[in-house]
C-alpha cells in the first residue's frame, strides 16, 4: 500500500468516527500568494480564534484492529502526526519528508522607528523524537538525513557557520569565513551547503513615516553567496551586486531585505526571488554570473516552499482557491499544465504526489492565519491534519500559543 492509498484509508475511517464539524468557513479567505508576498514586505497583525481539540479513535491500518490512543498520536507507515499540538513537542512526519525544526520569530523594538525580527528554535532530538529549544542560534539549515544542522549564532551577518550533530548537541566543526553570513541552505543531497552573504543584518526593520507597520530595512545589504562543500568546508564566494533600484518596491530590480540564495536541484545553479521582477526569480552559476532561466525551472516560485517534487517533474504552485476554498496548483515543470490540489500553501513534499501544506480547517470560522499543518494527495478531496492549528500571537514568545514557522528536510 502506497502513501496515497496509505492516507486515503485513514481519513475514511477517521471520517466514521468523527462528530460533525462545526459551522461554515469564513466568508472569504484571500489570496495566499499575493499575502505572503505582501507579510514579506510588511508585518500585519492577524486575528487569533480559539482552537478545539477533539479527540477520535484511529484505526490501524493494517490489522484492522481498532487503536484506542486518541487522534494526537497516529504513527503509522511513516506518518507521524499530532493534531493535538500546536507548536509540536513529537515528531510530525510523512513519507520522505520531517518537521526538523521550527522557529517563532519576535520583532524586537530597539527604538521608535527600528527593530529586529529575531528567531526562537526548537530542533527536533532524534534519540526522543521531541522538539528541543536551541536558543544559541539566530539561523538554521538541516541536512538531508537530519544528522546534521547548519547554525549561525546570534549576531548577524556572523563570521563563522557551525555542523552541529542533532544527536549530540554538539558543533563538531566551525568553517570560518571573509564575508559576513546571514542565511543558510543545504544541497538536495547535503553535500554542498548555500550561504548568502550580507553588508548588514537582514533582519533589521524600520518603521517608515505615517506607517503603523514594521517592514524590512531597505535597500538590502546582500552581497553574494558561498558554494561550500560541508565535508572539507572548502569554497568560493561569488558576488552578486544590487542594481541601482533594488531599494525601490515598485521597481523591477526590488528584492526584500532578506532574500536568501538556494541551490537548483541538480546543484548546477543558484537562484533567488526577485519579488518584482517579471519572473519572479534570478539564476547565476556557482561564480555568481547572472544567467537565464533554465527551462527545467521556469515554473519555480520562491514564495512557494515546497518547490519542485522529488522527481522534479512537479512544482508546487501558488494559491487557486477555485475547486475548493482553500487549494493550490501543482505543475508539469515540463508543459506548464497546472492541476489543483487541497491546501492553503505547499511546503514540502512528502513523495511525488503528497505533499505537507498549511490549510484551516473544515467548518471552522477563522482566518486565513489559523492554520495546521496537513497531508494532501494529488487526485484526493481528502488531507489528514499533522498538526495543531497556530494563531498568531503577535511578539509574543511563549511556546504554547507562538506562531510558529516549519524547517522541513528530507528523512
Amino acid at each position: 500500500m502506497n502513501v496515497e492509498e496509505l492516507l486515503r484509508d485513514a481519513l475514511r475511517e477517521q471520517a466514521v468516527e468523527q462528530p460533525p464539524a462545526g459551522p461554515g468557513f469564513a466568508d472569504s479567505v484571500l489570496a495566499v500568494r499575493r499575502r505572503r508576498r505582501n507579510r514579506r514586505l510588511v508585518s500585519v497583525a492577524a486575528a487569533t480564534a480559539a482552537v478545539v481539540a477533539i479527540a477520535v479513535a484511529v484505526p490501524l491500518l493494517d490489522s484492522g484492529k481498532d487503536d484506542v490512543r486518541p487522534s494526537g498520536v497516529v504513527e503509522q507507515q511513516g506518518v507521524s502526526a499530532h493534531p493535538s499540538q500546536s507548536p509540536p513537542r513529537d515528531l510530525i512526519a510523512a513519507g520522505n519528508t520531517a518537521l526538523a525544526a521550527y522557529y517563532v520569530p519576535t520583532t524586537v523594538k530597539r527604538s521608535a522607528t527600528e527593530a529586529v525580527s529575531e528567531r526562537a528554535y526548537w530542533l527536533l532530538d532524534p534519540k526522543t523524537e521531541k522538539y528541543v529549544k536551541a536558543p544559541r542560534w539566530s539561523v538554521v539549515a538541516v541536512a538531508p538525513g537530519m544528522k546534521t544542522a547548519a547554525v549561525l549564532e546570534k549576531s548577524l551577518p556572523a563570521s563563522r557557520i557551525g555542523l552541529l550533530d542533532l544527536t549530540t548537541g554538539e558543533v563538531e566543526r566551525w568553517i570560518q569565513v571573509d564575508h559576513g553570513v546571514a542565511g543558510l541552505e543545504f544541497s538536495h543531497d547535503g553535500r554542498k551547503l548555500v550561504a548568502t552573504t550580507y553588508g548588514a543584518n537582514p533582519d533589521l526593520m524600520e518603521k517608515p513615516k505615517g506607517s503603523d507597520g514594521w517592514m524590512g530595512k531597505q535597500p538590502s545589504s546582500r552581497t553574494g553567496f558561498y558554494v561550500l562543500d560541508v565535508a572539507s568546508g572548502k569554497g568560493s564566494w561569488g558576488e552578486v551586486k544590487l542594481g541601482a533600484d533594488a531599494g525601490d518596491p515598485m521597481s523591477g530590480g526590488f528584492i526584500n531585505s532578506r532574500q536568501d540564495f538556494s541551490l537548483s536541484r541538480d546543484g548546477r545553479y543558484v537562484w533567488a526571488g526577485n519579488p518584482m521582477g517579471d519572473i519572479g526569480k534570478q539564476f547565476w552559476d556557482l561564480t555568481g554570473a547572472a544567467m537565464p532561466v533554465p527551462d527545467n525551472e521556469k515554473y519555480l516560485d520562491w514564495s512557494v516552499e515546497a518547490l519542485d517534487s522529488p522527481s522534479g517533474k512537479l512544482v508546487a504552485g501558488a494559491f487557486a482557491g477555485k475547486k475548493w476554498h482553500t487549494s493550490s496548483y501543482v505543475i508539469d515543470s515540463a508543459t506548464g499544465a497546472r492541476t489543483e490540489i487541497r491546501g492553503q500553501q505547499l511546503l514540502a513534499w512528502a513523495d511525488d504526489r503528497t505533499l505537507v501544506a498549511w490549510d484551516i480547517g473544515k467548518g471552522a470560522k477563522e482566518s486565513e492565519y489559523h492554520q495546521r499543518l496537513v497531508l494532501v494527495t494529488i487526485g484526493s478531496d481528502k488531507e489528514v491534519p499533522l498538526s495543531g492549528f497556530r494563531k498568531d500571537s503577535g511578539t509574543n514568545l511563549d511556546n504554547s500559543s507562538g506562531r510558529w514557522e516549519p524547517v522541513f528536510a528530507e528523512r
